[in-house]
């Protein structure tokens, strides 16, 4: 079986971060190695981490000054060594099949990059509204992606080959939205057509900010990938539309 290198970033997600390591722990598939990078959480997290120390497919590197969730990606793929990689946010979480079927799917249609679709849901304390699953296209070029941001993290696999000198940007927020456009600029991204994770909504998130994100997300595009005026207009407009269309006003 191939291994597969998991990354979960966390800064004081302690409310949530259990439910996402069980998440990996309870997949059906089991050749994995899960690196949880801290980042100097100042919450309960290192007491839910202690239980998971142990573990021997479990490495949990504490850093010693916070600095971002660029970094603590990066940082994870840098000491991992798999053919495969995959993401998943502390306050996120997994089905149970999600990385055996991928896997398989990517393996049998020789595929470098895939996502799949999620399911969002607002967390209102200890209540969980669940949205629409989404319903993403089934392949996605950079054109496609521009229009289109809907490929989740916590979704994607791909494999170690493709990564070359690709990392995620130290950026103020959206460093995830470059990191993907730079990794289409190599290859497309495929669906595997299953709903393979739940994503969480947090009022408090740095994604709460409609109007800034997406006034940040034309600098991004105007500046890293040199969109001109026409082009860039499109891609907030549709990003906008589809960003409506998953969450509504939420």
């Amino acid at each position: 079986m191939n291994r597969i290198d998991i990354i979960m970033p966390n800064y004081n997600k302690a409310d949530y971060l259990e439910e996402a390591i069980k998440s990996v722990i309870e997949q059906s598939y089991h050749e994995w190695k899960l690196y949880i990078i801290d980042d100097q959480s100042n919450d309960s997290s290192s007491k839910i981490l202690e239980k998971y120390k142990k573990k021997n497919n479990i490495e949990i590197i504490i850093l010693n000054k916070n600095k971002g969730p660029s970094f603590c990606r990066n940082f994870g793929m840098r000491i991992s060594n798999n053919e495969y990689i995959a993401f998943i946010d502390s306050d996120d979480y997994w089905t149970v099949n999600k990385l055996k079927n991928q896997i398989t799917y990517m393996k049998a249609k020789k595929i470098d990059m895939t996502f799949t679709d999620y399911t969002p849901f607002i967390q209102k304390k200890d209540k969980k509204l669940f949205l629409k699953k989404t319903n993403i296209t089934k392949k996605i070029d950079l054109k496609k992606f521009y229009r289109n941001t809907s490929i989740n993290t916590s979704t994607l696999v791909f494999k170690r080959s493709i990564l070359g000198s690709t990392r995620f940007k130290k950026l103020e927020k959206l460093e995830d939205y470059i990191f993907k456009c730079d990794f289409l600029k190599k290859t497309d991204a495929f669906k595997f057509e299953e709903t393979s994770a739940y994503y969480r909504i947090l009022s408090q998130g740095r994604s709460g900010n409609k109007f800034k994100n997406l006034w940040y997300l034309w600098k991004l595009n105007k500046n890293y990938n040199k969109l001109n005026l026409i082009d860039n207009l499109i891609s907030i407009l549709l990003v906008s539309y589809n960003s409506f269309k998953k969450y509504g006003f939420k």
